[in-house]
């Protein structure tokens, strides 16, 4: 089976790289480091025991923060070579870690086929390979064999993933059980990955929890606040294609019973600033952008976000938080920074990608679910006008991301069985 998923990735290569080239029309990014794609590498780490840690994009990249700092701070003759699939994912690492100096380099995860992998472990001769949340590529998995340990951390799975890595049956159940160790993020995780054949399964939690708010992010924020004014701010993060619509449209309905609150909208692809821009611009609203507030201000009735690696400074600009990709059945984002940054939350139906976290931070009172877009600008409106139900879920969001920190602590314990 492992030998025909090999022979169908080389029949799949000249479309895959195909579609990176045109993929870097609208991000420049994808057509650069080619070379890396394919497992040839420029950059060497001599005389550095090496933890390599794979991050595929910016959700990943952003958790693995708080894992990368302790392995920073507990392996102190390493160097960590972390690896993404994607552009926004290696520029997120790179301003999150350029703290780490040489300590910490990046590059792209070579295509799963053997000779790509095992170029690139030549390279590096790596002593751990781990993996974050979902990442598990079986001809990376067989390639590290019993000369690296990998391990799947903050790991999660969704019924709907595990039904879909059922269709590959032994080729999955093979890669399972050639990872060592699977720190899960909830005992739900935990069981649909042992399905996989993974021996040794352990519930951690998830480390996004451990994430520290960093102060630069706070200064954005209150900078971002003050060029706001007096405007309450509706912030809709990490929205997803087809959703702006919907929560353009709902807003252009709503009847407010005060001001209307400056609508802030921060689109989770960056390849998607200029489609949105043009939605608000066809509903007639005034817009501004965030790349542009120091040149004109922001007095609109749309805030675009369009930069990378400011989501903590719009979380912390805002009044309330809707966390996207929840009302389209794409299940969600994550919940945690903005409950970490004390900000009630709404989410759609849609959140399987995330179900346990959601429904924690719902019972908690520091989130609300809402049916579709107008009941999101409804609830968003009694929360605005109404500060002291607004502070107390606040309150209730912030206790609630508290309660569930630890997790990186859990995880590191358990990677230093397989550390040297």
């Amino acid at each position: 089976m492992r030998a025909f998923y090999s022979v169908m990735w080389y029949l799949a290569l000249p479309l895959v790289l195909g579609r990176l080239w045109w993929r870097g029309f609208k991000e420049p990014g994808y057509r650069q480091h080619w070379r890396e794609r394919l497992g040839f590498y420029r950059t060497r780490v001599a005389g550095w025991h090496t933890i390599w840690v794979h991050a595929v994009s910016v959700g990943e990249t952003r958790a693995a923060e708080p894992l990368i700092d302790a392995l920073i701070e507990a392996y102190p003759d390493s160097r960590i070579v972390l690896t993404h699939m994607t552009p926004t994912g290696r520029a997120t690492g790179r301003a999150l870690f350029a703290k780490h100096g040489e300590r910490l380099i990046q590059a792209y995860l070579p295509y799963d086929t053997v000779g790509m992998v095992n170029r690139f472990i030549r390279q590096f001769t790596p002593r751990i390979c781990i993996l974050m949340e979902t990442e598990v590529w079986p001809n990376l998995i067989a390639a590290c064999g019993e000369r690296i340990p990998v391990a799947l951390v903050n790991a999660r799975l969704s019924e709907r993933s595990l039904k879909r890595g059922q269709r590959f049956g032994k080729l999955m159940t093979d890669a399972g059980r050639g990872i060592a160790l699977v720190a899960a993020q909830t005992e739900a995780d935990a069981a649909r990955l042992r399905s996989f054949g993974a021996p040794n399964v352990e519930v951690t939690g998830s480390i996004k929890f451990d994430v520290v708010v960093p102060d630069a992010a706070l200064e954005t924020g209150a900078w971002l606040r003050a060029k706001i004014g007096a405007h309450k701010v509706l912030l809709c993060a990490s929205t997803r294609d087809g959703e702006e619509a919907l929560i353009l449209d709902a807003y252009q309905r709503m009847t407010w019973a005060g001001p209307a609150p400056l609508l802030m909208i921060v689109p989770r692809h960056p390849q998607r600033f200029d489609d949105v821009a043009a939605l608000v611009a066809e509903r007639g609203f005034s817009l501004r952008r965030r790349s542009a507030i120091d040149n004109e201000g922001a007095d609109a009735q749309v805030l675009l976000g369009d930069s990378m690696g400011e989501m903590f400074a719009y979380y912390a600009a805002c009044d309330v938080a809707f966390v996207g990709g929840s009302l389209l059945p794409l299940g969600g984002q994550n919940l945690i920074e903005p409950c970490a940054l004390g900000k009630p939350v709404l989410v759609g139906p849609h959140t399987f990608n995330f179900a346990l976290a959601t429904e924690d931070a719902i019972a908690d009172g520091g989130a609300i679910r809402v049916a579709d877009a107008a009941a999101l600008l409804s609830e968003a409106s009694r929360l605005l006008g109404d500060p002291a139900a607004r502070a107390a879920m606040g309150e209730r969001a912030a206790a609630y991301a508290q309660r569930h920190r630890g997790a990186t602590a859990r995880t590191v314990g358990l990677l230093r069985r397989l550390i040297y």
